[in-house]
């Protein structure tokens, strides 16, 4: 990892990129978006085919196929699926709103009503890869915000199975109903349903470059939660910690992906140098070592810094998608952060704390986001209505005021829907 002096980097010209498709992959996705449209079934049946080499005589999962995952699962792996699922579940709901009625004048009510989106769709990763965690993260939050129906797609293995920890997470967390099919072809299918897929109203949850280009192309017709970009960690320590933890939990991010960037900031050069050396370390050993060394050559970087509010004033400028205070006073720092999706706080707290276990969610703004947008939560599975009631004796006292702002601004029907119930017609 490259050692850098502040004065030698610029906060805000580090944004990793979201995920972007050329326009040889945009052309694909608008093809698939069309035939699924057309075709339905018959074209995820054809895509499964083509792209996952699997025979399906069915779409759907069947109860028979949970019950055989919940079998082929080892014991101890469902009861941390539920630990963890009940810290999320703990956590989220503390973020239920509730509706609420303003009456403070005579005949007025005003108020405002939280409705739970009525169908959600989740993209859940397959193939090689096996996340139950993302299952949890994207299927508690709208299950805790009262959405009836939670759709989950994800693309099945060559002998057309679903990987057991998957599907026991996804019975354990709610979800009503699990797809066989992945990539675009998937979003396509819960953005405008099929004979077996039903249309959604929103869509979230991780993938390709493809997945990513369709949830791009389908939205205005459904929600998405966010097109993310490569993961992201930035470490904030002083010169206590342990630099073999601080090489750990920036190498937890560094295998993701090699465009993932894992960043320290740091006031002690005796850590800056120790940590580097635990890097080439622990890089030796890891099984992603190929995936991790790129993103640790490419976009890992040790900043050192003169103190800890120069090392948040340059957090704050990148906006992380996970920050780690690494101090002896982390709530300290803490009330300094302005930017980041997700702060763990102290020596004991590494970021797959949060990824697995702790409650908050793990699905996060990315590529400087944070600055404006949140991590996934119940808000992003309800919607918001307003109502208003006057008597008529309120509205003739708010009469004047109504017609004369509509006069300005040269809208004379406004002005007349309110004066022409009182016989004073314009």
């Amino acid at each position: 990892m490259r050692i850098l002096r502040a004065d030698q980097f610029d906060p805000s010209s580090f944004k990793t990129t979201p995920i972007q498709a050329g326009n040889e992959i945009e052309q694909r996705v608008d093809d698939i978006i069309a035939a699924v449209r057309s075709r339905g079934d018959a074209a995820l049946t054809e895509y499964a085919r083509k792209f996952d080499r699997a025979e399906l005589s069915s779409l759907v999962v069947t109860d028979e196929e949970i019950e055989a995952a919940f079998a082929a699962c080892p014991a101890s792996l469902v009861r941390t699926i539920e630990k963890a699922r009940d810290n999320i579940e703990a956590f989220h709901k503390n973020q239920k709103r509730t509706s609420f009625t303003v009456s403070e004048k005579a005949g007025v009510m005003l108020g405002q009503r939280i409705i739970p989106l009525k169908r959600v769709g989740i993209y859940v990763p397959g193939g090689t890869a096996s996340y139950p965690s993302t299952v949890l993260m994207n299927a508690i939050p709208p299950h805790i915000a009262g959405v009836k129906e939670i759709i989950m797609t994800t693309p099945p293995s060559a002998d057309g199975s679903i990987a057991p920890a998957i599907l026991c997470a996804a019975k354990i967390a709610g979800v009503t109903k699990i797809i066989k099919a992945g990539g675009a072809q998937a979003v396509a299918a819960l953005a405008y349903g099929t004979e077996s897929v039903p249309a959604v109203d929103k869509i979230v949850g991780p993938g390709n470059v493809y997945v990513a280009t369709a949830k791009r192309r389908v939205y205005g017709t459904v929600d998405i939660d966010m097109i993310a970009g490569p993961s992201e960690i930035l470490v904030i320590s002083d010169g206590n910690s342990n630099p073999a933890h601080i090489a750990a939990d920036l190498l937890s991010q560094a295998e993701h992906d090699k465009m993932a960037s894992a960043i320290l900031v740091t006031d002690s050069e005796p850590l800056a140098l120790a940590v580097q050396q635990q890097v080439e370390l622990q890089l030796a050993r890891l099984p992603r070592n190929e995936i991790a060394r790129v993103s640790i050559e490419d976009n890992g970087k040790i900043i050192l810094v003169k103190d800890m509010k120069e090392a948040v004033a340059i957090a704050n400028g990148i906006a992380p998608e996970h920050l780690e205070l690494c101090v002896d006073e982390p709530f300290a720092l803490m009330g300094m952060v302005e930017s980041a999706g997700s702060v763990f706080l102290g020596r004991n707290a590494p970021e797959a704390l949060g990824d697995y276990w702790a409650g908050p969610n793990h699905t996060l703004p990315t590529s400087g986001t944070a600055r404006f947008s949140s991590p996934l939560s119940v808000d992003d599975f309800v919607k918001k209505s307003q109502f208003i009631y006057y008597s008529r004796e309120a509205l003739e006292q708010a009469k004047d005021d109504i017609v004369s702002f509509a006069k300005v601004e040269g809208l004379d029907a406004h002005a007349n829907s309110v004066a022409i119930r009182f016989g004073e017609e314009l």
